[in-house]
């Protein structure tokens, strides 16, 4: 029978082992938004207590305390039951996002909160918890890697099905944010290779959309421009793959060869096209570099047709895709974020006072409590999404580099949290966290100031609502229980 004396002793070993630090972290960061809540809800001439449970920052307050009882609650649980009911908790939680799809209330044409009474709770911000313990629970299994195709298939799976669930409700900001998770398979032995083929699809993506409204010898120059990327990145490819074939004789010989046809009958009066030539005589050298390659490494001849293969199609599948499948608003976000429309009375409202906001603080910005644009609501959801516009505008650049500051430093405090696991489950959930946290303050960022498009990304730990801060404290306090048991093995 367990002593009460036994019971104290390996509550205070708990203790002693919790990351004290970045519980340190998290507790600054969310008074820091609770506090930012306070300065973008509170006027000049309606100055209301910080805690008055009327206001949005009182109601923050409560969220924080409940927070913080959440947070210590999860360091109390036995570690082994996260990995022990890691897939029974994913699997429920698909159940509660299918069911919020179709049973919901529809809030702004979403259906993604389930109401309890007063409060209104939105699963997805806790599915993505459930997700990363699903994804240590797989890659803790004895014996799985990632190797070959079919491994995929599972953790793929993992990550997709929620997110399915989730464009069911029509909130496709939220479900963007699982696909932070491939960054977790490469840390666990993806290919470097997915990653530059996805960065190439995103450029392809935006250089198609941005330079479609101008004409090249007779093609729309963002087409022309991916083109020549592709052409660019396949050489590339083959620089790599034979470099013994392309500075070998034979492929001299045939641009010699080229050039002389050319030139030659450029002299008797018939002009090709330079870029008929640069888009044939390439694809031709290609050819017969593929074909050396096949009697060398069958693997990398597949592995570059299917880059350019898929990169075509995906090139002339942008518009497609963007005139047909994205909705109008989607549509116009995009535009706006690239530049290609200035709707700054419309759908780039937001945006346009955002940035007003954040350039009108300066260097030490305009004070508390006294910037213009949110004393005046200029700026719609100022303390949900745009929450950093009011930072930048009352604290100017030097409190927006403090809260880059402490998320950087959060986030290299989680990876290196992962880093010192013992076990596969305790760092593949450590970069699940380091990833949606990355996600987040990125995307968000990035929306405020209008590189990105605006798809109602919150910022972790700032922006108002329980539902989000409560995702964020569960992510990272059972983090931070799995990481206490390091005294098992030795400290760090």
């Amino acid at each position: 029978m367990t002593s009460t004396r036994d019971n104290n002793d390996d509550s205070n070993r708990l203790l002693a082992s919790v990351d004290w630090f970045t519980v340190l972290l998290y507790v600054v960061l969310v008074i820091y938004g609770a506090i930012s809540i306070y300065a973008a809800t509170t006027t000049s001439n309606n100055q209301v207590s910080m805690f008055d449970f009327d206001t949005y920052s009182g109601k923050q307050f409560v969220w924080i305390g409940l927070s913080f009882a959440i947070g210590f609650s999860l360091l109390l649980i036995d570690r082994r039951l996260y990995e022990a009911y890691a897939y029974p908790i994913y699997f429920v939680m698909i159940l509660i996002l299918i069911g919020t799809a179709f049973f919901s209330p529809n809030i702004k044409g979403s259906h993604s909160w389930l109401k309890f009474g007063a409060v209104s709770l939105q699963p997805a911000e806790f599915a993505k918890t459930a997700t990363a313990l699903a994804l240590a629970k797989l890659f803790s299994t004895y014996g799985f890697q990632l190797r070959g195709w079919r491994t995929y298939i599972v953790p793929v799976g993992i990550i997709l099905l929620p997110v399915l669930c989730i464009i069911l409700e029509n909130e496709t900001g939220s479900a963007l944010v699982y696909f932070s998770l491939i960054f977790v398979l490469y840390r666990e032995g993806m290919s470097g290779f997915v990653l530059f083929a996805l960065l190439c699809a995103v450029s392809y993506f935006v250089l198609v959309l941005k330079f479609a409204g101008t004409l090249i010898m007779g093609i729309p120059l963002g087409t022309f421009i991916v083109l020549t990327c592709i052409m660019v990145v396949i050489v590339l490819m083959l620089l790599i793959y034979c470099r013994s074939l392309i500075l070998g004789r034979n492929v001299a010989i045939g641009y010699i060869a080229c050039s002389l046809i050319a030139w030659g009958l450029s002299a008797m009066g018939v002009h090709i096209n330079g870029y008929v030539f640069f888009f044939t005589v390439i694809p031709l050298s290609l050819i017969y570099l593929l074909i050396g390659m096949f009697r060398d490494d069958l693997n990398k001849v597949l592995m570059t047709v299917i880059f350019a293969v898929v990169s075509i199609i995906f090139m002339f599948s942008v518009n497609v895709v963007f005139n047909h499948v994205l909705k109008p608003h989607q549509q116009n976000r995009i535009n706006i974020a690239l530049g290609i429309e200035e709707d700054l009375k419309g759908k780039g409202y937001n945006v346009n006072q955002s940035k007003i906001a954040i350039g009108s603080g300066g260097l030490t910005g305009k004070g508390f409590l006294e910037g213009t644009q949110t004393k005046l609501n200029y700026v719609p959801e100022q303390h949900t999404d745009f929450i950093f516009c009011t930072i930048g505008e009352e604290q100017g650049l030097v409190g927006t580099s403090a809260v880059l500051i402490l998320f950087l430093t959060l986030i290299l405090r989680v990876i290196a949290i992962g880093e010192r696991q013992h076990t596969t489950f305790g760092r593949v959930y450590a970069y699940c966290v380091a990833s949606i946290l990355i996600f987040h303050l990125t995307i968000n960022i990035g929306m405020v100031i209008g590189i990105v498009p605006v798809i109602g990304i919150p910022l972790p730990f700032f922006s108002y609502g329980g539902s989000s801060l409560w995702g964020f404290t569960i992510l990272l306090f059972i983090l931070l229980r799995i990481d206490a048991v390091r005294s098992e093995y030795g400290t760090w």
